[in-house]
C-alpha cells in the first residue's frame, strides 16, 4: 500500500486525505441521528482532546519539518522562515476570525463575533461558520504536509508522516462533527438538516488540502513557510477557541486530561511512526 501511495502525484494523496478527514467529519455528525443531545462535560472532553491533538501535530507534523527543509536555504536562520510563516498564519486567522460572523459553541447568539450583516444570521448558519474557520487550516496543514514531499522529498518516514497527520486531524473531527451537528438538532432543527450542517463544516478541508499542495508545488522555497503558517493557524484556533471553550463550563480537569491524551495519541503517531519505518 505504501509503495503505491509513493508512486501517486502529491496533490492526489493530498486531495485522498482531505476526503479522510472531512469523512471523518461527516461520520461524527451522524452521531445526531441516535443522541437527541451531548452533555456539557463530554462536549468539554472533546474540546480539549482536539486541542490536544492539533498542538502535537503543529509541532511535530509542521513546525519541526518547517525547519528541517529550511536548514538547506537558511542554515543557522533555519528559525527565522519557521517563525514568520507562524506568525502569519495567526494573524490570518485574526483577520478571518474579525470579518466573518460566527458564534462558538454555548454561547448566546447577542455573542456573536465578527462582522454581522444587515440580515442577522441563524444561530445554525453562525455555528456552522465557526466550525468552518476552525476546518480550513486543518485542511491546509494537511495539504501542505503532503505537497512538501514533492521533488524527490518522498520518502517512507515523511509519508508516514503526512499520513499520522491526516489521521490524527480525522480521529478529532469525528467528535467534532457530533459537537456541531448535536446542538444544532437541540436548536429546534431536523435531523437530517443537523447532520447536514455538520458534515457540510468540514468540506474547506479537502479544498484547504488541495490549494496547500498545489502552492507547495508551484512555489517549493516557500515550504517551511507554508508549514510553519499551517501551524500558527492551527494554534490560534487552539487558543483563540477550542481551550477557552473547554474551560468555562466547570468541567476544567477532565477538559485538560482529554487534552493531555489528544496531544499523547498525535504524538505517538507521529513519532512512533517515524522510528519504525527508520528501524525497516
Amino acid at each position: 500500500m505504501i509503495d503505491w501511495l509513493m508512486t501517486q502525484n502529491v496533490v492526489l494523496l493530498a486531495l485522498l486525505a482531505g476526503l479522510f478527514t472531512w469523512g471523518c467529519t461527516i461520520l461524527g455528525s451522524a452521531g445526531v441521528f441516535f443522541f437527541t443531545k451531548v452533555s456539557r462535560k463530554l462536549l468539554d472532553v472533546m474540546m480539549g482532546f482536539a486541542a490536544g491533538v492539533m498542538i502535537a501535530a503543529s509541532f511535530w507534523s509542521l513546525l519541526a519539518p518547517a525547519i528541517d527543509y529550511a536548514q538547506a536555504d537558511y542554515g543557522k536562520l533555519a528559525w527565522l522562515p519557521t517563525a514568520i510563516g507562524f506568525l502569519l498564519g495567526g494573524f490570518s486567522l485574526r483577520l478571518i476570525d474579525a470579518l466573518v460572523p460566527h458564534l462558538h459553541l454555548g454561547k448566546d447568539v447577542s455573542e456573536a463575533e465578527g462582522i454581522q450583516p444587515k440580515k442577522k444570521l441563524s444561530k445554525t448558519a453562525l455555528l456552522f461558520l465557526a466550525i468552518t474557520i476552525h476546518n480550513f487550516p486543518e485542511g491546509l496543514a494537511v495539504g501542505v504536509t503532503f505537497g512538501a514531499l514533492a521533488f524527490g522529498n518522498m520518502t517512507n518516514a515523511a509519508l508516514i508522516g503526512a499520513i499520522g497527520l491526516a489521521i490524527g486531524i480525522g480521529l478529532q473531527n469525528i467528535p467534532e462533527g457530533a459537537a456541531l451537528s448535536i446542538p444544532i438538532r437541540a436548536d429546534g432543527s431536523s435531523r437530517w438538516h443537523a447532520f447536514f450542517m455538520g458534515a457540510m463544516s468540514a468540506i474547506v478541508e479537502p479544498i484547504g488540502a488541495v490549494l496547500g499542495a498545489a502552492l507547495v508545488i508551484v512555489m517549493l522555497q516557500i515550504i517551511p513557510y507554508a508549514l510553519a503558517f499551517a501551524a500558527g493557524a492551527m494554534i490560534f484556533v487552539v487558543v483563540e477557541e477550542l481551550i477557552p471553550e473547554s474551560q468555562n463550563n466547570g468541567n476544567t480537569d477532565i477538559a485538560t486530561l482529554g487534552l493531555m491524551i489528544g496531544f499523547v495519541i498525535m504524538m505517538v503517531m507521529d513519532v512512533a511512526w517515524d522510528n519504525v519505518v527508520v528501524e525497516r
